[in-house]
This record gives C-alpha cells, sequence and structure tokens, in this order.
C-alpha cells in the first residue's frame, strides 16, 4: 500500500505539472461553460436565477475538463510514452490513480474562476456549503477522468472513436441533468431518464450547497452519486490499465 500511495504521488506530480506549467488548458476548457453562462443566464425568469443557474455550470465545466482528459493519454500512446511508463517500476493502478486524482486541480481553479466572475453579477456565495460541494465534485471528477482514461486506452489507434464516444455522451448527460432547463415540466419519459443520470443528483447537491443548504436529502444523494461513479470509474480504469499493452 506505501508503495501504491508513493507511485500514485509521483503520477499525480508528473500529470499536474503541465497543467501548472501551462495554466491556459484550465482556462480553455472554460471556454464553452462561460459562453452558456453569458447566452443562458439573461434567459432565465427571477431575480435569483444566477444561484440556480451557476451551480450547474460548475459542475458543466467539470464534466467538459474531466471527460476530454483522456486525450492526453492517448497522444502519449501515439508517442510511445504510454508504453515507456508501463515498463517502469511504477504500479500499474497508480499510473490510472494518479492521472484521475489530477482532474480535482483543473476543477478547483474552474469553481473558482465561475464563481469570482459571478459575484460582481449577484451571486450570493455561502462557502461552507460551496466547499462541500467541490469535496462532491472532486469525487464526481476522479470517476469522470478514470472514465475518460478508460475510453483512451479502448481507442488506441483509433482517436476518432475516442472523441465520437464522448461527443456522443457529454450533450445528453448535460442536458438530463437539467443543467440549462429545468426538467420538472418535461414530458414523463425525459424526467425517467434524468432519474437514471448520476450528474442529476451531483447538479442538485451543488445548487442546494451553493445556496447555503447542506443538510439536505439532496446533499446526500448526490455524495453517494459521486461515490459511486468515482468508485466504479476507479475500479474500471485500474482494470483496463493493468490489462494494458
Amino acid at each position: 500500500m506505501t508503495s501504491l500511495v508513493t507511485d500514485t504521488r509521483v503520477v499525480f506530480s508528473r500529470e499536474l505539472r503541465p497543467v501548472i506549467r501551462d495554466p491556459f488548458s484550465v482556462i480553455f476548457s472554460m471556454i464553452q461553460p462561460l459562453f452558456f453562462l453569458g447566452l443562458f443566464a439573461p434567459l432565465l425568469p427571477g431575480d435569483n436565477s444566477l444561484q440556480w443557474f451557476v451551480p450547474g455550470i460548475i459542475v458543466m465545466s467539470c464534466l467538459f475538463g474531466s471527460s476530454m482528459t483522456g486525450s492526453n493519454l492517448l497522444f502519449e500512446m501515439q508517442t510511445g510514452s504510454h508504453e515507456r511508463m508501463l515498463v517502469t517500476p511504477l504500479r500499474r493502478p497508480a499510473l490510472l490513480i494518479g492521472r484521475a486524482l489530477k482532474e480535482i486541480v483543473p476543477m478547483i481553479a474552474q469553481a473558482a474562476l465561475i464563481v469570482a466572475v459571478c459575484i460582481p453579477f449577484g451571486f450570493e456565495l455561502h462557502l461552507p456549503g460551496a466547499l462541500l460541494g467541490l469535496l462532491i465534485l472532486a469525487a464526481f471528477c476522479i470517476g469522470l477522468g478514470a472514465l475518460s482514461y478508460t475510453l483512451a486506452l479502448a481507442a488506441k489507434n483509433k482517436e476518432w472513436l475516442f472523441w465520437t464516444v464522448q461527443q456522443t455522451l457529454i450533450f445528453p448527460l448535460l442536458l438530463l441533468a437539467g443543467v440549462l432547463l429545468p426538467l420538472d415540466n418535461g414530458p414523463g419519459w425525459l424526467r425517467a431518464l434524468s432519474h437514471i443520470n448520476p450528474m442529476t443528483y451531483v447538479v442538485n447537491a451543488e445548487r442546494a450547497l451553493f445556496n447555503g443548504d447542506v443538510l439536505t436529502r439532496s446533499t446526500l444523494e448526490g455524495v453517494i452519486a459521486a461515490t459511486v461513479v468515482a468508485v466504479l470509474g476507479l475500479l474500471i480504469g485500474v482494470r483496463a490499465m493493468q490489462r494494458s499493452d
């Protein structure tokens, strides 16, 4: 276990170093969420629309950034860097876990930037709830990142397959979670699909927490959903990494 923790820390540091050296990559992944924030928020009714919309946009930025991160592994496989990592003494689970843990850092930076942009326009930040919300998002990011790396391993030498699957799944997950529009008045089949989308519960939890409502059912459901995604993502990802050649 000590060796696994040490190896994970080594991989985490290796993956985080390019992000620190080139923070523009974090900002670039926020272009779409900021566009949605600027174009959709003014259309929402009510004076407190930002309190409802901003937490969803923070989850959106997490989804966009974490789901695309497998492209980094695709590049490493194309250049032979991944194969060289496989023959090092590093434990293979650490190669996946360290990469997945790295997703937490860009997520926190993106969330802080989105909140900072929105506060001058009337968004009210409840810090204790927001911090707990970031913990839930951290678990969600780990799971999404692990699944993205798994998809990259499955799409080896087929880069088009990675982007086809990623782009096919990302927007249904986004829309069915009610990030852009509420689904309360939607048809029954749409609400049924929303209930089986784990991102729905994460979004509801973030909205409650960022508004200062900590002890709610939505918070508990968000914790469970994010934990399930993280555990399943790591289990599937570690297994795929162990089989990688």
